[in-house]
């Protein structure tokens, strides 16, 4: 399989993605777009002219985005919460030219789960946006060429998906390895869609933003941040050279949602602006995209252990 290059790099911006790319008519929903560089996927968006829904716990947090472009909205999401996705889906009406599931949790110290007694990472990062596709699937196939762009991140070389206690039930709670875990799930979503739903003009990328300081690292420790170089010895924080900005952590996920670069592209993952290459997983592996997180039969069974949850 050849893979798909492009021009840009890692330090690309998103909007420099987009330049000269005119977005007017398409309706694109972006999750947990009122932080991080979920801000920088909704500039990019609503700047090249797309109607923008920024869903997000917290609307209140994107009155400043509405106000720079007004054709945005916020709406109510809470991703670990599936009433409040289903109300999402059953609320919207039209087609859906975008969805990205950009949202998410890391790294939570304690093991905590959701009301369908799901792990929260797991929740938030994988299953809540699985049930917001399959909820939205029928808007999504009514655009007749639609994206669905999946975050991930280069945390799912570590680990695979653990389909005998997926929960941490048995094993002792990591919450490294319950991130890493959501974030091949992840990819294995991206998968899964493209599986299903290419037939039907829907394509399904997944990718790895890179480091970027943003709020998603609050539950890092200082011990950490020190230990990645993204901290001093007196707590403050540094930018290392291989650190992103928020800008230029969302330019991979706005190529995917909406370059004509990637026309018909689907099921693969993405880093940098580039298509990864299929690697072994493993503690020493520092980039591509582990061969456990784009296995169709995984793909398969995660799909089927996921659906009678959300429906």
């Amino acid at each position: 399989m050849t893979l798909t290059t492009t021009s840009f790099g890692m330090r690309t911006t998103a909007a420099e993605i987009l330049d000269g790319v005119d977005l007017s008519g398409r309706r694109m929903i972006v999750t947990g777009g009122a932080s991080g560089i979920g801000v920088e996927t909704v500039r990019a968006l609503a700047g090249a002219g797309a109607q923008v829904t920024i869903a997000t716990r917290n609307p209140a947090a994107a009155e400043a985005l509405i106000k720079e472009f007004p054709g945005t909205r916020a709406v109510a999401l809470d991703l670990a919460d599936l009433d409040s996705v289903r109300s999402f889906c059953d609320a919207w009406s039209g087609p859906v030219h975008g969805l990205i599931a950009n949202a998410g949790v890391m790294m939570l110290p304690t093991r905590q789960v959701s009301a369908q007694g799901w792990e929260m990472q797991l929740a938030t990062n994988y299953l809540g946006h699985f049930a917001l596709a399959v909820g939205l699937q029928e808007a999504l196939q009514a655009a007749e060429q639609s994206r669905v762009v999946v975050v991930s991140s280069g945390a799912q070389l570590r680990a695979g998906f653990d389909f005998d206690d997926p929960q941490f039930e048995r094993r002792a709670y990591d919450p490294f390895v319950a991130y890493a875990q959501s974030k091949t799930a992840d990819v294995l979503l991206a998968v899964g869609i493209s599986r299903r739903w290419a037939e039907h003009g829907v394509t399904a990328n997944a990718c790895a933003p890179g480091f970027i300081h943003t709020n998603l690292a609050r539950h890092l420790d200082d011990a950490t941040m020190q230990a990645i170089g993204a901290m001093d010895a007196d707590g403050n924080l540094v930018t290392p050279d291989y650190y992103k900005t928020p800008a230029q952590g969302a330019a991979t996920t706005v190529l995917l949602a909406a370059s004509p670069l990637l026309d018909g592209v689907t099921g693969r993952y993405f880093e940098d602006n580039q298509e990864s290459e299929v690697v072994d997983g493993g503690p020493e592996v520092m980039a591509g995209v582990a061969k456990w997180s784009v296995d169709p039969a995984a793909a398969d069974r995660l799909w089927e252990y996921a659906l009678p949850v959300v429906r």
